[in-house]
């Protein structure tokens, strides 16, 4: 599952726009020509070998579906589209001669990485061809601060190679398995957020980017330019490769601590912010989140407010005296902690709380009115629980969260989304797989550029306000 939006309806993390709440709608969609089909994968065959094209049922729909159905919302549509044709190609040369063979046939191409993301946004709405990226895997270079891997490098390897430079990622997903251009096509932040904010926000010095064009030739796209295709869902060019931020490698630790009021957790959470080094990580979970958890782990006891932070081994002391002094308790610190704490955050909280309560729903939410008018928010929705991460924002850092509350129906959901920002609860629509960022004419100037025939991942980009 790749992290959440929590911070994409901003122009840089932090920066508010309301969202219009448009409902995810499937396309009235004109089956393509057989024919065409039958010529493109012969074409596909020539260049990158017939083992590497798919058309069996089985590859096509299992390369057409991501993690949206964890949404009530996009279930009863889902399967949303299913792909014709499926091409894994070997390397980023690849991926670009598969890109012009699609324009070069007028057939839609919708590119994925290994399928985690959350909102339908690798489903092939109209069909045609999915590019698997998981066979170009290579890291290409290790350099002081950066880290340059071809599109479907996942972040375990990219982590590996790192560290054995004496270095790290500067952000991550909580799903390591992701590959890197889907993170950055569908993801935000994550891991490192607290410190380095958003993937928008240095995170990419330049992207290999292929324009949907017949002769495909991919193109050097640096920073700031590149964050166009951050969180685009491959609408404006096909990532190729990426060259993502390093930082110096730390001896990171878990640290798992515990409050009887949300008050305390939070007050001790945003002093942790500023915990030099700054926490890799650092989550909170009401007890009734904790209470859905399994197995059972004594360090997140069921009826206390759990907070847990990925620190340095040397700051355990100055972080201990934080949660006693608003009035915690440290209940393990464990050096292998980080991974598992990693995954109790973000969208997995979502997977793991719908698992055993099956009845509730996601929102993925800021403002104040989450910790500063939680009794308010409880009467706007019953039930609710609250699970906060820590993020780095244009305003300094902040917690981003996901509410849980129960789902009837969509009409129901819409309309507390909407109702939630009297109390200052901004929510970024987690329900639709169509973008609604407040970057969208960055993107939209980008995929004029590299796709003008509006062949990539069709269905996902709205058009212009007043347009149709």
């Amino acid at each position: 599952m790749s992290d959440s939006t929590l911070a994409a309806s901003r122009g840089r993390a932090g920066e508010r726009t309301l969202p219009g709440f448009g409902r995810a709608a499937l396309p009235a969609v004109t089956p393509l020509d057989p024919g065409v089909l039958d010529a493109l994968a012969a074409e596909l065959a020539a260049l990158l070998g017939a083992d590497a094209v798919l058309r069996d049922a089985s590859a096509r729909l299992s390369a057409s579906t991501d993690w949206a159905h964890m949404s009530p919302v996009l279930a009863p549509l889902l399967p949303g589209g299913i792909a014709d044709v499926v091409i894994r190609p070997p390397d980023a040369a690849g991926i670009a001669a598969a890109v012009g063979a699609a324009h070069r046939h007028l057939v839609p191409v919708t590119v994925r990485g290994q399928g985690t993301g959350n909102y339908g946004q690798g489903i092939p709405l109209f069909g045609g061809l999915v590019i698997d990226t998981t066979a170009a895997s290579r890291i290409l270079a290790v350099e002081d601060g950066w880290l340059t891997a071809e599109a479907g490098a996942s972040f375990v390897l990219m982590e590996k190679a790192a560290l054995a430079t004496g270095q790290e990622l500067a952000i991550l997903p909580s799903t390591v398995g992701s590959t890197v251009a889907g993170f950055i096509a569908g993801g935000s932040g994550g891991t490192g957020s607290i410190a380095n904010g958003a993937i928008w926000d240095g995170y990419l010095r330049s992207l290999l980017v292929v324009p949907c064009t017949d002769d495909a030739t991919p193109v050097d796209v640096p920073f700031p330019d590149n964050t166009a295709m951050a969180h685009a869902f491959g609408v404006n060019g096909v990532i190729a490769q990426a060259t993502v931020a390093l930082r110096p490698a730390r001896r990171w630790t878990g640290l798992f601590a515990s409050f009887p009021a949300l008050a305390g957790a939070v007050a001790a959470g945003e002093e942790l912010f500023d915990l030099e080094p700054t926490p890799r990580l650092l989550s909170l979970d009401e007890a009734g989140i904790i209470a859905t958890y399994r197995p059972v782990d004594p360090a997140m006891p069921a009826d206390r407010v759990s907070v847990r932070g990925i620190v340095t081994e040397d700051s355990i002391a100055a972080a201990t005296a934080v949660v006693e002094r608003h009035g915690g308790r440290v209940d393990a610190v464990r050096p292998k902690g980080p991974a598992h704490i990693a995954s109790l955050s973000y969208n997995h909280t979502t997977y793991r709380v719908r698992k055993v309560r099956p009845e509730l729903t996601h929102l993925q939410c800021m403002g104040p009115g989450l910790t500063r008018r939680r009794a308010e928010v409880a009467a706007l929705a019953p039930e609710s629980l609250v699970h906060l991460e820590g993020f780095l924002t244009a305003n300094g850092r902040d917690w981003v969260s996901m509410l849980f509350l129960r789902y009837d129906g969509p009409d129901d959901l819409y309309e507390r989304m909407a109702r939630l920002a009297d109390v200052e609860v901004f929510v970024d629509d987690p329900h639709t797989w169509e973008l609604h960022h407040g970057r969208l004419d960055l993107v939209r100037e980008a995929a004029a550029r590299f796709d003008p025939d509006g062949l990539l991942n069709p269905g996902k980009l709205p058009p212009p306000p007043g347009c149709s």
